[in-house]
């Protein structure tokens, strides 16, 4: 949620793309409480860590999306191209939910293990487009 309000707070323009794009990111964000639940209560089942790891993955590539076309709508020199640069932690997070759900039909404990080295890759926050807003 700091990311998004991050992203919005520095959004000049907004056009349909971008408002289709942040309500398609909302709609993978609403899912994430249901999976949780399920998750909670079946860890060691494979179609509930699964299911987690790919409502994970859709948030992470909706977020990635709104991010392109946000930074699309703006000029060269829009603050969030240059603070997002490559974007490293989003595209690694991309791969291990990736990975992570793919390996839940083999070991869950593994896949489980690739959702939490997300969380802890962004438990410390992103703070470049802070840096770059001051």
């Amino acid at each position: 949620w700091n990311n998004h309000h991050h992203l919005f707070q520095i959004t000049e323009k907004i056009n349909g793309k971008i408002l289709w794009a942040n309500l398609h990111l909302l709609f993978w964000l609403s899912l994430i409480p249901f999976t949780t639940s399920w998750i909670g209560e079946n860890y060691t089942a494979p179609v509930p860590v699964a299911l987690y790891g790919f409502v994970l993955l859709m948030s992470a590539i909706a977020y990635f999306v709104l991010q392109g076309f946000i930074i699309r709508h703006h000029d060269k020199e829009f603050v969030l191209r240059k603070a997002v640069g490559k974007d490293f932690k989003g595209k690694i997070s991309i791969a291990l939910y990736i990975i992570g759900t793919g390996i839940s039909f083999l070991n869950t404990w593994f896949a489980i293990i690739a959702y939490a080295v997300v969380a802890v890759i962004w438990f410390i926050p992103d703070r470049r487009i802070e840096k770059s807003i001051n």
